[in-house]
């Protein structure tokens, strides 16, 4: 078997058969990583090759007398740096953070690790996750697998660059307004963004706290559905975690057809700006799971237009909000260059905030402030009730809403970046399900003629990541774009 080619479910029924080893496959990823990661730059920090090998080989020595696997012992899973872990660097992508390495593991890291995985390091991001292209990292861009000319997408995108590059077999990411299903619908792989709750965000760096939500960036559905066994539960370190039953999300798959289920499809997602090709892929896979035995339905998501505004708004206040911790004081970047106390704080903020997040703590700020806060941010958070309710009376009709991730197909590195209201629409059809808190998925659905992949994304009811998984796994394994990997070397 081709381990680097592998899915996570094949590499773990290899090891557990004994096909392969935990030595075999560590060996494997950090050679494909010295090969590929000087093109792609998915990560930020890498984990000593040397450490990862001893826990292989301790690994194995322990299975020599036990067999039994868990389903994520011996796999090689990447974590976007904004995620904390123990004893190594986690920076947000930021250069305020400079140098923090944190005392604990955020839950997932924790969950992850108790099943023996192999940390292999921590993805790139926009900084503080703000962004849609992963170039607004302190670091430097990453690229995508496809076409290193073009974006990964945001602002998961080192996550997502490194799955569909082989460079681990899963990654963790985070998203708030669509980071996770836009970069997996960039490199044509597989992202889940949980309903708000279902994922406990205990060590993630705060963005926007009503909106930020951890999941996996995977190979393939049935991936997903595995990580999300490890992942979902309630939190008590989590207050906002959500005390619900949690599935074994893999039963869900087990049907290979849609049949009696009904399928909304927003028109508002069809519209004018959505780029031809990627309208073309979308529909034919709607025609694919009508074959399937899905019934599509037309309506209407009538405050959809609204979306980004309010989104940005909210997301910007909350922002302002949780970027005031860094002070320069506790931890990370301080300034060498300052007199009192408050030119410390001025200094260091100017100097280790890079030119995004200043916009959006500027922008929460003033939506925030005496006299514009009933007009701009009480105002949005009314929006958002209004688009809340619009799915709901959506899901009164329909078991899923599908639809694009992206309105357009991957842009080039620099094409956006100095226009950010261009950057900001790349989230167009993201920001809804993440002001309504459920759940959506982006699978790939076909490539453009640029050979760029499309995604497609699927949105459920809170708390039915079953559902979604169920259309999405059917979806995979009627079409076979899942299996076209990109060729760089």
């Amino acid at each position: 078997m081709s381990i680097i080619k592998s899915t996570l479910h094949e590499l773990q029924e290899g090891l557990t058969r004994g096909d392969v080893s935990a030595t075999d496959i560590a060996r494997a990823y950090f050679l494909r990583i010295s090969v590929v990661e000087p093109k792609v730059k998915a990560y930020i920090t890498l984990n000593e090759q040397e450490v990862i090998l001893a826990e292989a080989r301790a690994l194995d020595e322990a299975m020599k007398s036990w067999r039994k696997t868990m389903p994520m012992m011996a796999m090689p899973i990447a974590v976007k740096d904004n995620i904390c872990t123990k004893d190594m660097l986690t920076t947000g992508g930021s250069r305020i953070l400079e140098g923090f390495i944190p005392p604990y593991n955020a839950t997932v890291v924790d969950k992850l690790r108790e099943q023996q995985c192999f940390l292999v390091g921590k993805t790139n991001l926009d900084e503080f996750a703000m962004g849609s292209s992963t170039e607004h990292s302190a670091f430097g861009p990453s690229r995508n697998p496809w076409k290193l000319d073009r974006v990964p997408g945001g602002s998961s995108g080192g996550s997502a660059a490194a799955v569909a590059a082989d460079e681990c077999v899963v990654a963790l990411g985070s998203d708030t307004g669509g980071s996770i299903r836009q970069p997996a619908a960039c490199c044509g792989v597989v992202g889940l963004k949980p309903t708000y709750g279902r994922v406990s965000r205990y060590g993630l760096l705060a963005f926007a706290s009503s909106l930020d939500q951890i999941g996996p960036v995977t190979k393939d559905v049935r991936d997903a559905a595995l990580m999300m066994n490890v992942l979902a539960g309630h939190d008590p370190h989590d207050a906002t975690s959500a005390d619900v039953p949690v599935p074994d999300f893999t039963r869900a798959l087990k049907k290979k057809d849609v049949k009696k289920l009904k399928i909304g499809v927003p028109s508002e997602f069809f519209a004018d700006g959505l780029d031809p090709e990627v309208h073309t892929a979308v529909r034919e896979a709607l025609a694919v799971l009508e074959e399937l035995g899905g019934t599509q339905q037309e309506l209407s998501l009538p405050h959809t237009g609204v979306a980004v505004a309010t989104y940005y708004l909210v997301a910007t206040a909350e922002a302002s909000s949780n970027l005031a911790r860094y002070d320069g004081v506790k931890y990370g970047f301080r300034t060498r260059e300052c007199g009192d106390l408050m030119e410390m704080y001025q200094a260091t903020r100017q100097e280790g905030f890079g030119a995004e997040v200043k916009r959006r703590v500027m922008l929460g700020t003033y939506a925030l402030s005496s006299g514009y806060y009933d007009a701009y941010y009480a105002k949005a958070q009314a929006v958002r009730t209004l688009i809340r309710r619009d799915f709901e009376r959506a899901f009164e009709a329909v078991d899923v809403l599908v639809m694009p991730t992206m309105p357009t197909t991957v842009f080039r590195l620099g094409e956006k970046i100095g226009d950010p209201l261009q950057m900001y629409l790349s989230d167009l059809y993201t920001v809804s399900a993440s002001l309504a808190g459920v759940p959506a998925i982006s699978v790939p659905c076909g490539f453009s003629r640029a050979g760029l992949p499309i995604g497609l994304q699927i949105v459920g009811r809170p708390f039915e990541e079953e559902m979604i998984l169920r259309v999405a796994r059917a979806y995979e394994l009627a079409t076979n774009w899942r299996r076209k990997r990109p060729l760089i070397r």
